[in-house]
């Protein structure tokens, strides 16, 4: 495993392209801490973001890996430009020369996976215990490390779209067609996402059952969206709507589950169209 993780790091080591994308991902994830300077004064009204309670424990949690999620199209464009490379270049055709056969390149690449899933999670980790003892009002033992399995969730998350991302860049050869593939996959399945909930199964939830089991909308599923937890926006929803709002923001087990059955299913698919395919 070892062998097979260094050949592609060596690969993504001389791809000047690769190496600019990945120190601008985890630049980016470094913004995250910025928001804490964000501040609103107009008049009388006076918002200051830190103030809010997005960067105290356990809450931190949530709102970084959501936040940190957003930006993983920087490292899907290297996981889909990693294996366009192979191709353009033959370094596919020539590590099955030099012996490695085509089990142990997939392996290889997924492993690339894991290990940009794992730094990025770590990252996200170092960063949140930084900013929470910076900004937080509760800083107990307890209360710090509660919450911890947004962290995972984060992880499996990113691990399923970057193998959604590998099967792409295997089944179409070209980065910009496979990342404009993934584009296009989830407008469709928007589009169906909203045809059942419209058109098909009106004023029920059966929409919401059938759209957990579409491979993006079920990794969405895993950290939702953390803003309206903050009590600015609970009060204001109960003063527009006269009611306390009501919403689940815990991670499933069914949602990973099911996020780990689609991470089985690329890398198989990925594996069968490479045994295949006559390089």
């Amino acid at each position: 495993m070892k062998r097979l993780l260094e050949i592609e790091l060596q690969k993504l080591w001389k791809n000047r392209a690769s190496k600019v994308l990945i120190l601008s991902y985890f630049i980016l994830l470094s913004f995250i801490a910025l928001i804490a300077a964000i501040k609103f004064d107009f008049g009388n009204f006076r918002l200051h973001i830190a103030e809010q309670g997005i960067f105290n424990f356990p809450f931190i949690w949530h709102f970084n890996t959501w936040i940190a999620s957003i930006f993983k199209l920087f490292l899907a464009i290297v996981i889909v430009s990693m294996m366009a490379n192979e191709y353009s270049y033959g370094t596919l055709k020539q590590n099955l020369i030099d012996g490695l056969s085509k089990k142990e390149f997939i392996q290889s690449k997924f492993l690339t996976v894991l290990l940009f899933a794992f730094g990025s999670t770590v990252f996200v980790f170092l960063m949140s215990l930084i900013l929470g003892y910076s900004y937080s009002s509760y800083n107990e033992f307890g209360i710090v490390f509660s919450d911890m399995e947004y962290l995972f969730a984060y992880f499996i998350k990113l691990t399923a779209f970057f193998s959604f991302c590998l099967l792409l860049g295997i089944l179409v050869k070209r980065s910009a067609f496979a990342l404009g593939f993934l584009l296009l996959w989830s407008i469709l399945e928007a589009i169906a996402i909203g045809l059942m909930r419209w058109k098909f199964f009106k004023d029920t939830d059966v929409y919401q059952k059938v759209s957990q089991f579409f491979p993006l909308e079920s990794m969405s599923n895993l950290i939702k969206e953390p803003f309206s937890r903050l009590s600015v926006i609970k009060n204001l929803s109960s003063t527009i709507s006269g009611q306390d709002m009501a919403k689940d923001y815990s991670v499933h087990f069914g949602d990973v589950t099911i996020v780990l059955i689609w991470t089985v299913i690329f890398m198989l698919i990925s594996y069968k169209i490479l045994k295949k395919r006559d390089l």
